[in-house]
């Protein structure tokens, strides 16, 4: 049997991957601006530890009096191997490359060769699906679980599981304190405490906040500016940062710290692969391969310090 003909093309393993890699998950908007904490090098699983405690203060005695009840526990945080398999016609890509280059264009960073600009794209398109995944996604095929499926699956105090109704600028500010007010004591002022909310609810937040005698703000709402008050700038609530969650399918709300919300990437571990493949140098098209394999999960630390509001 005549051997198998060896594809050249370019490779990147273990930590030469790394940029590729950072780049489709790392660049998903609610990662990149620190809206999870992420957890790098998880093999398989991580742990994530937990402890609840009774009240710790007692009355002084000259006696060590161990009454108080410690709880540990633990969630675990199982990320799931996932791969990009992509066919890409060359020249479709060779005049927006080219461009590039020359420096024709707004790109801060310029591609080394044609077969980084296919790796950055490529990259750009898996960072847009895991920011979707990161927050909706159901474990399954192509998916896994993301936080506002692990919420709804968690059993929350019926308080703190909210069912949504549809957003309007009339009862937006209505509905986003209803989330602030269902936010437990022992969770409300801390620092990291967010609210994070789909596009459609900031959308009508600001609108809103416009004011023309909605939601009882008056004729010129924030500022006395009207609907021009809005510079895509930050958003708050009561005090509370509002995040803007791209991932989040519309009517959708969650109250919590991002230190109690994760995501899980084998990045720069040994099990990660970004490559391009020049089949076009053998079947006689004008196409390359793009293979990309990675681990990825999320998890909720303590599921009972947070609010979700979904339909």
């Amino acid at each position: 049997m005549a051997d198998q003909p060896t594809f050249p093309g370019s490779t990147y393993a273990g930590l030469a991957a790394g940029k590729y890699i950072s780049a489709a998950l790392l660049s998903a908007p609610t990662i990149e601006n620190g809206g999870v904490t992420v957890l790098e090098n998880v093999k398989g699983k991580s742990v994530l530890q937990t402890i609840d405690t009774n009240d710790l203060f007692q009355d002084a005695t000259c006696d060590f009096d161990e009454t108080r009840t410690v709880t540990m526990g633990e969630s675990i945080l199982t990320v799931k191997d996932m791969q990009v398999n992509l066919q890409l016609c060359r020249s479709q890509f060779h005049d927006t490359f080219s461009a590039i280059e020359m420096g024709a264009s707004a790109f801060a960073d310029i591609p080394k060769s044609f077969e980084d600009y296919l790796l950055g794209y490529v990259a750009s398109k898996v960072a847009a699906s895991n920011e979707t995944l990161l927050w909706t996604g159901v474990a399954g095929a192509n998916a896994y679980d993301g936080i506002v499926t692990l919420l709804n699956a968690a059993g929350l105090p019926a308080a703190q599981d909210i069912t949504a109704v549809a957003s309007t600028a009339a009862n937006v500010i209505d509905e986003m304190g209803s989330v602030i007010s269902a936010v437990p004591t022992t969770v409300w002022g801390n620092e990291d405490l967010k609210l994070y909310v789909s596009s459609n609810i900031a959308r009508n937040y600001v609108r809103a906040l416009g004011g023309f005698a909605a939601a009882g703000l008056g004729a010129n709402g924030t500022d006395n500016k009207g609907t021009q008050w809005y510079t895509n700038g930050s958003l708050s609530f009561d005090g509370i940062p509002v995040f803007v969650a791209n991932g989040m399918a519309d009517n959708t709300m969650v109250a919590a710290q991002t230190s109690n919300l994760y995501f899980g990437t084998s990045l720069l571990s040994d099990w990660q692969e970004a490559s391009v493949i020049p089949v076009h140098l053998y079947d006689g098209s004008d196409n390359v391969r793009i293979v990309m394999r990675m681990q990825v999960g999320a998890q909720v630390g303590i599921a009972n310090d947070c609010v979700v509001y979904s339909v």
